[in-house]
């Protein structure tokens, strides 16, 4: 019996890059004490109230089936709070609530991409992206940044590679290089979607961890409202990562069609999650800022350690719960180097080259443990890359 190409091609063949992760977990299994600075979780739950809340509606009865495009409540909550950030008039008619934020992309990429198609996406890049767009049964077409631009993408570069195209994905704040796009690199980014009659799609699940500079959204741009979709998520904001709750928000047409494709695959979110979603947006900034605090934290924890040496660089952490980390000094890869750190100090860190080519050389650290350990495993990596890069230096 035959598979379909779409699945059995969807990462692409060869190993995904997530080596050094798999094999931290199962030295944790193993009973081994592992620093894990590797994926993005928080490393406190969700809030007490939201879980209240959730508890209430269930209790309720909201435990049968919600309404697929999203309850009314958590839809007209969504679309209030996009109006008032980014000033765009928006109604419960521009807007999906899907199980969570990965669902938003392959819906999103649904919509504007037939088989054959190409879809743009950004190198380096979350590493669900390409294979989203390729289960979709389009082609993923990368268009690389640099870190000598601090991976800030240029309009000439996307515009190079776009023949064929019908959609671009970004993500600011970015995940992994903590790069918040800035309004020039956005204004280039939206030029170059008018002029090749693009589709943009804007993971902006990051929103409210902006730590320098300002997230705009390119759905503000001139022209750019009704060329764009914004895919939004509960996860990162409220640390509701298991509850699976996200959205899209795009033209009403669009989201028309999407509904019919949730319809079809999904058949929407449960709604007692709904309830909680909707009660935790209400609840405002503060919850926000309370989910968001450790990260900031630990952002200006690790600007300072990072500044008392010259062996490892940081790529500006203007935004996200990440850490990217340049380690060409030490002459090694960032999967090299990733392997030695967990060999050698039981710190297990995302290689650079998991994100993409454009990110080689570099590690992606998450910030996601208690202030001491972070700071104690930061210090841990930057003498242990000096160690390294001064063998480096006297074998040259």
């Amino acid at each position: 019996m035959k598979l379909s190409q779409r699945i059995t091609h969807l990462t692409g063949g060869g190993s995904d890059g997530w080596d050094v992760f798999y094999r931290a977990r199962r030295m944790v299994s193993d009973g081994y004490a592992v620093v894990e600075l590797t994926i993005g979780e928080h490393d406190i739950r969700t809030d007490p109230s939201i879980l209240e809340a959730m508890d209430l509606s269930a209790r309720q009865g909201h435990t049968g089936y919600a309404m697929v495009p999203g309850t009314d409540l958590l839809r007209d909550t969504v679309a209030a709070r996009l109006q008032a950030r980014t000033g765009v008039p928006t109604t419960r008619n521009n807007v999906l609530i899907t199980p969570g934020g990965q669902s938003a992309l392959f819906a999103a990429h649904v919509a504007v991409c037939d088989p054959g198609d190409v879809g743009l996406y950004l190198d380096p890049y979350y590493a669900t992206y390409p294979g989203t767009i390729r289960g979709v049964g389009a082609e993923a077409r990368a268009i690389q940044t640099t870190a000598e631009d601090a991976f800030q993408p240029r309009a000439e570069q996307i515009d190079a590679v776009a023949d064929g195209a019908v959609s671009l994905l970004i993500n600011t704040p970015n995940n992994p290089t903590g790069v918040v796009y800035f309004r020039q690199t956005l204004k280039g980014i939206a030029k170059v979607c008018r002029k090749r009659d693009l589709w943009l799609i804007s993971d902006e699940v990051y929103d409210t961890q902006v730590w320098e500079g300002t997230h705009i959204s390119p759905r503000t741009l001139p022209e750019m409202t009704e060329r764009t979709l914004v895919v939004g998520s509960m996860s990162k904001s409220h640390a509701m990562t298991g509850s699976r709750c996200g959205w899209v928000v795009g033209p009403e047409d669009v989201i028309a069609h999407l509904i019919n494709l949730a319809t079809h695959t999904t058949y929407g979110v449960p709604g007692f999650i709904q309830d909680a979603a909707s009660f935790a947006l209400n609840a405002g900034n503060v919850l926000e800022d309370q989910i968001a605090a450790p990260f900031r934290r630990r952002r200006a924890l690790a600007v300072g350690i990072l500044s008392a040496q010259n062996t490892v660089g940081l790529v500006p952490a203007q935004g996200a719960m990440y850490l990217m980390l340049d380690i060409r000094a030490t002459g090694l890869s960032g999967e090299a180097f990733a392997n030695a750190l967990l060999d050698t100090h039981a710190i297990a860190v995302m290689p650079g080259e998991s994100f993409g080519s454009a990110a080689a050389g570099h590690i992606r650290v998450a910030m996601t443990i208690d202030d001491e350990r972070f700071g104690s495993a930061l210090s841990t990596i930057c003498e242990f890359a000096t160690e390294i890069a001064g063998r480096h230096a006297a074998a040259s």
